[in-house]
C-alpha cells in the first residue's frame, strides 16, 4: 500500500474505462502516433504504472470496475469466474458467522468483502506489503486501538473524488477482520437499518449507504450488483 512520504507521478488520466481510438481506416502520421499513445496509455491505466506498485483507488472501486465487466445475463457460471468463486470459498466460514450475527444472508456479507476487497485480488497492505486481512475497507477510526495501515483511498466530497491517503485497520488473520466488522455493524445505531434484512440486498446496502459506510454515491447500487450476481450462482 501507497506510504504517505511516496510520491504519485502526475500523470492525466481518463474519466472512462476505454479511449476513442481514430476512425477506422484514418491513415498518416497523426493516426499513428496516436494509436502508439492510446496503447501506452491504456496499458497504465490496466496494468498501472510501471516500476511501481501503488493502489489508484479504493478497493471497492477495483471490485466495481470486475464486477461491471463480467457478462450480462447467462448462467450463474458464465457470471461469476473461477477467482471469484475460490474467494467466496475461502471466506464462506466466516462470512456465515457474520451473517448470523447481523441477521442478513452469507451470501450479502461475502457480497461486501467481495466489494471492498476487489474480490480479493485488491488487498489493503501495510507499509511492509503484508496484507491486512482488511477485507471491508473499515478505517482505523472510532477508539481503534490495533494495529492500522496508510492507503491511498478515493473519497468523494460534494459529488466530486478526491484521492486521499486514509489510515485503516489491520488484522493478524481474517477471522478477527469478520468479527471486527460484525461487531462494528452491530454496535452503531448509524448501521441499525442494515441488520436483520435476511436476504434482501437492497434494504441491507441502504442501511449501509444511509448509515455512511461510504461516500460514494454509487455505493449501494454496486453492493446490491455484486450481491444478486452472488445469489444467483445458488
Amino acid at each position: 500500500m501507497l506510504r504517505p512520504d511516496i510520491a504519485l507521478p502526475r500523470i492525466s488520466m481518463p474519466s472512462v474505462e476505454r479511449l476513442p481510438l481514430p476512425a477506422q481506416g484514418q491513415a498518416g502520421p497523426f493516426a499513428t502516433v496516436f494509436r502508439q499513445a492510446h496503447a501506452e496509455v491504456q496499458r497504465v491505466i490496466d496494468q498501472g504504472w510501471p516500476g511501481e506498485s501503488l493502489p489508484a483507488m479504493r478497493p471497492e472501486a477495483w471490485a466495481h470496475r470486475a464486477q461491471a465487466s463480467a457478462p450480462a445475463g447467462g448462467t450463474a457460471a458464465s457470471t461469476l469466474g473461477t477467482q471469484q468463486q475460490e474467494f467466496l470459498s475461502s471466506i464462506a466460514p466466516w462470512a456465515r458467522q457474520a451473517a448470523q450475527a447481523l441477521g442478513v444472508s452469507a451470501d450479502l456479507v461475502s457480497a461486501h468483502a467481495a466489494l471492498e476487497s476487489g474480490w480479493g485480488q485488491q488487498p489493503l497492505r501495510d507499509a511492509a506489503g503484508q496484507n491486512t486481512h482488511n477485507l471491508f475497507g473499515l478505517k482505523a477510526q472510532g477508539g481503534w486501538q490495533g494495529a492500522r495501515a496508510d492507503a491511498l483511498t478515493t473519497e468523494y466530497e460534494n459529488g466530486m473524488a478526491l484521492k486521499k491517503t486514509e489510515a485503516f485497520r489491520s488484522y493478524p488473520d481474517y477471522a478477527s477482520a469478520f468479527g471486527d466488522y460484525a461487531r462494528l455493524l452491530q454496535g452503531s445505531p448509524r448501521y441499525r437499518a442494515a441488520l436483520n434484512t435476511g436476504a434482501d440486498a437492497q434494504a441491507f446496502a441502504q442501511g449501509l449507504a444511509r448509515g455512511g459506510y461510504a461516500t460514494d454515491p454509487g455505493y449501494a447500487a454496486k453492493l446490491v450488483r455484486l450481491a444478486e450476481q452472488i445469489q444467483s450462482r445458488d
